[in-house]
């Protein structure tokens, strides 16, 4: 993970996870991402956790622990860890994912390394069934994306509410007009609330999450962005095979 020119690190990858609370499940994704050949840093954002995710991180020297000292919320660590990032792409992964190993990081990273498109999204097997049936998830938290569409506004990304990052970032996709590769993920799940917290906890988590999703956009907005997103579409989804480049 050594630097170069300035050539170089603008088609090279940072990626960020944000992470509160995530020590069960954390570690199988930075196995996955800390040793990755296309992947030239990875910075983890420890939302003020109240577990023992700091720890676990420190277990991969090669990755770039940022702790919060309390919770704020997945858009002001993203607002972290892009203003800490050193290079031209961003790989964004949640922290609570199963399943992940490096072929899917590279599916995920190589329709924008390879010029297919501008951004990259993954479609997760526990996607909601309309996502699958589409064939792209709009909130995913998985993408590749240029570093740029978000540094520009740092200081507007930590005012959004706490979980309206991607719906921020669909914003500019649309208004940019960048093309969209989906990369299906058909082995990969994502950790339910309810799976983390309990039932009821769960339950009112992803409530909150959805009422952040609509303080961040009105319901026809979210509606019309997915379309926005289907019609920039490059692929369909499954179709990206890419190959590890190492060199």
């Amino acid at each position: 993970m050594n630097g170069g020119s300035a050539d170089q690190n603008d088609i090279r990858i940072s990626c960020i996870i944000c992470a509160y609370n995530e020590a069960p499940r954390i570690a199988a994704v930075l196995t996955a991402a800390s040793t990755h050949p296309l992947l030239h840093e990875v910075i983890v954002v420890n939302d003020g956790s109240t577990d023992n995710t700091a720890e676990v991180v420190r277990r991969f020297s090669s990755v770039k622990l940022i702790s919060h000292e309390v919770n704020r919320g997945k858009s002001a660590a993203m607002a972290t860890g892009v203003s800490a990032a050193k290079y031209g792409l961003l790989m964004l992964l949640d922290a609570d994912l199963s399943g992940l190993d490096v072929t899917h990081i590279t599916a995920l990273a190589m329709p924008v390394l390879s010029g297919e498109a501008d951004v990259a999204l993954s479609l997760r097997r526990n996607s909601l069934l309309i996502f699958q049936f589409i064939g792209l998830d709009f909130v995913s938290g998985e993408r590749v994306i240029r570093k740029e569409l978000l540094s520009e506004t740092l200081g507007e990304i930590s005012r959004l509410p706490r979980f309206g990052i991607e719906i921020f970032m669909n914003r500019r996709i649309v208004a940019r007009r960048l093309s969209v590769a989906v990369a299906s993920w058909p082995q990969v799940t994502q950790a339910r609330k309810t799976e983390k917290l309990g039932y009821w906890k769960g339950i009112w988590a992803e409530w909150r999450m959805i009422a952040d999703l609509l303080q961040a956009a009105y319901p026809v907005l979210l509606i019309s962005q997915t379309f926005h997103l289907l019609a920039l579409r490059t692929n369909r989804a499954g179709t990206t095979e890419p190959t590890v480049r190492t060199g």
